[in-house]
Order: C-alpha cells, then sequence, then structure tokens
C-alpha cells in the first residue's frame, strides 16, 4: 500500500511511521488552513498569527489521527491480533495488520475503537475551547481547539460510512460475519459497499471540478480512488490468504530445479542460466549441500570485465530468510515476506538441502485455479433448481 517511509516515534509498543506522502500533505493542510479557512473564519488576525494556528491545526490534526489508529492496535492487541505499526500517509492513517481478526466480536471492537477515540478527542477539544471562551484565552488558540473539536467529530462521522474498508464498513462486516459465520461474504457483500461508495466520491469529485472547486474536486476524486481500489484490495487479500491458509510451502515448490555449480564463471551464468531459463535467482549446490544463492542483483555488482574470471563461487550470496524457507513454513507468511522483500523466488531447504524452488508465479496460479474451481462450483450449485423446482 505505501512507498518509502521513515519512523517517528515509538507509542505503547507500536512503530509510527510516515510515508513520504505525508510530508505533502502535511505541508497542504498547514498551508489551507492558514490561508483559507482561519482567515475566513477569524478576521482581522496577522498573516503570522494564521500561519501559527495552521501549524498547530495540522499538528493536532495527524495527533488525532495518531489517537485514532493508536485505540484500533491497542484494541487489536487485545484480541491477539499482531500490529507491526501505524503508518501515516496522505489520506490519514492506518493500523498495519498482518492477519484478519479472529472473530467477529474482535472485528467489532477493533473497528469501532477509532471513531470512539475521535469522539471522545472531539470532546476533549470542544471542552477546552468552551473553557478557553470563558477564561479569555486568546483567539489563535480558542481557533485551533474549535477546529480540533470539529475535524475529530468529522473524521469519526466519515470513518462511519458502512463501506469496507472504513471503520464502519468493518463493523458492518462484523454484523454480516456473525449473521452468516462466513468472513469471505461478509467482505465480497462490504467490499462491494465500499468499491460503490468510492465510485460515488469519484462522482462527486469530477462534478465539483466542473463546478469550478478545483482543490475540493481533486480530494474527493483522490479519496474515491483510493477507497474503491482499498475495498478491491482488501477482498482479494482475503480471498489469496484463505486459499493458502494452512498449507505448507512444500505443496507448491518445483523439485526439478536448475543449479548452478559453484565453479561457473559469471559469463557462463549468464548465457546458460539467466538467459536459458529466465530466472533472476538460482541455488548454488555441491556435493548435494546448498552452498548459497546467485541473483542477478549480486551479478550486477560485479565489473563486467571480471565476468569471464570470476565464478559463482567467489560472488555467491548466503541462504538468509529473505531468500529461503524451509518446506514445512506457512504458505501465506511465506508469500507476505515474498510481496515485502520483492523476492519472486525462493529456495526451500531442510537440513541443509536443496529441496526445491518456490515461485510467485506458481503460488498466484495455484489461487487463480482453485478461485476459478471454487466460483464455478459454486456458480453450478446455486443454479440448481431446489425440491421441485
Amino acid at each position: 500500500m505505501f512507498g518509502r517511509s521513515f519512523n517517528l516515534f515509538r507509542l505503547f509498543g507500536f512503530q509510527v511511521r510516515a510515508d513520504a506522502s505525508w510530508l505533502l500533505i502535511a505541508f497542504l493542510v498547514t498551508w489551507s488552513l492558514a490561508t483559507g479557512l482561519f482567515p475566513f473564519v477569524y478576521e482581522g488576525l496577522s498573516s503570522r498569527t494564521y500561519w501559527l494556528m495552521g501549524v498547530l491545526g495540522a499538528i493536532g490534526l495527524f495527533a488525532s489521527i495518531v489517537a485514532h489508529e493508536l485505540s484500533h492496535s491497542l484494541v487489536s492487541r487485545q484480541y491477539g491480533m499482531p500490529i507491526k505499526g501505524i503508518t501515516l500517509f496522505v489520506f490519514g492513517g492506518v493500523a498495519e495488520m498482518d492477519e484478519e481478526p479472529p472473530r467477529p466480536a474482535a472485528e467489532f471492537w477493533m473497528a469501532i475503537a477509532g471513531p470512539i477515540a475521535s469522539v471522545l478527542v472531539a470532546a476533549g477539544m470542544s471542552f477546552l475551547a468552551l473553557v478557553g471562551r470563558r477564561y479569555a484565552w486568546p483567539l489563535w488558540l480558542n481557533g485551533t481547539l474549535g477546529y480540533l473539536g470539529g475535524i475529530n467529530l468529522l473524521l469519526a462521522a466519515f470513518n462511519m460510512v458502512p463501506a469496507f474498508p472504513l471503520d464502519g464498513g468493518r463493523v458492518l462486516r462484523s454484523a454480516l460475519w456473525h449473521w452468516k459465520a462466513s468472513l469471505k461474504w461478509a467482505t465480497r457483500v462490504t467490499s462491494s459497499i465500499g468499491s460503490g461508495f468510492g465510485l460515488l466520491l469519484i462522482i462527486m469529485g469530477v462534478l465539483s471540478f466542473v463546478g469550478g472547486n478545483f482543490i475540493g474536486g481533486m480530494w474527493w476524486f483522490l479519496i474515491g480512488m483510493f477507497l474503491r481500489n482499498a475495498a478491491r484490495t482488501s477482498y482479494q487479500q482475503l480471498v489469496v490468504r484463505r486459499a493458502l491458509e494452512g498449507e505448507p510451502v512444500r505443496r507448491f515448490m518445483q523439485r526439478e530445479v536448475h543449479s548452478v555449480p559453484p565453479e561457473t564463471t559469471l559469463s557462463e551464468f549468464v548465457e546458460d542460466y539467466v538467459y536459458r531459463h529466465h530466472h533472476k535467482l538460482f541455488p548454488v549446490v555441491e556435493n548435494g549441500r546448498l552452498r548459497g544463492c546467485m541473483s542477478t542483483r549480486r551479478l550486477k555488482q560485479v565489473p563486467r570485465e571480471q565476468w569471464a574470471t570470476r565464478t559463482v563461487g567467489d560472488v555467491l550470496e548466503p541462504c538468509s530468510e529473505d531468500n529461503a524457507a524451509p518446506p514445512d513454513a506457512d504458505a501465506m507468511k511465506t508469500l507476505v515476506s515474498m510481496s515485502r522483500n520483492g523476492t519472486s523466488r525462493l529456495m526451500v531447504i531442510d537440513d541443509g538441502r536443496l529441496q526445491g524452488i518456490l515461485s510467485l508465479k506458481d503460488l498466484m496460479r495455484f489461487i487463480s485455479l482453485k478461485l476459478e474451481i471454487e466460483e464455478d462450483v459454486k456458480g453450478r450449485v446455486e443454479a440448481m433448481p431446489g425440491p421441485g423446482g
């Protein structure tokens, strides 16, 4: 989902990160508050004051988003769901989970925790603004507190729209899951609603753009695109997880492997292996034992004029979690690791011996075939006439 990110701080054991896109949105929020909202609502203040309010408002907004996502993370941890961290990005923030909730109740409380936290923050900010008006606090401070109260209430309301993957969509999914006892069906329904809601926002964005509201239209359009894509991706991820759940890596590995002897020169490696078999990673085997792996990435680190004299054994890479896995490893966790590391092939090793190669292409082919068969069987069953039909 994210591009390049950087760490900000740790909070209650969770790493809070910011996607590179967050820098852009931080500036845009500050600029829009300092030059648009605050001068419109509170006239007669200095430009310096408006920019101070803009900076404080942006900091408060992102602190509110962290509080919202932190509430999800804390509840998730109580239900045993691992959270990798919290990432701020261009459309807000997300608590990153590698697993689906274990049961509907866990889904419900995890989802509802975010809007509840936002409502509590809104109430707190609004109360402070009331106190500030009573005791004549500076207008710039009261104005910023009032903005944070309103924006947190808006954040809670928007997130409770019953469109997956918004919090309201997750609440709806938990209810449908409890009703039908099928997470897959509940996810398909709520993801469809989420995709439709995203399309509605896209249409609103286009209409706003045509009507002259360029900035507002652009944001509606982009948020709609993001939600529509996230809804589709969420369902696809669940389907993949269900297809690979509980399956060992050995089921999907190729046992016939093109291994490279360590004495092979780099020139021979390129001509006889890379160009012939079209892979980026090859195991290096000597006397039946795995010595390591040779990749095109490692090859490119060696000057081309040395390819004729240097051998694969000179430059091979050792086995690690990034390029190898045991045959009993969970296929789903291995797929997540491969996707995270950008690895398309993985060596399957048992007691130092090469057992096979796991290919991302083979995993995807299995998932595609399983879905095609299951959907075809499902369609045939649904088309069968009932008793007396």
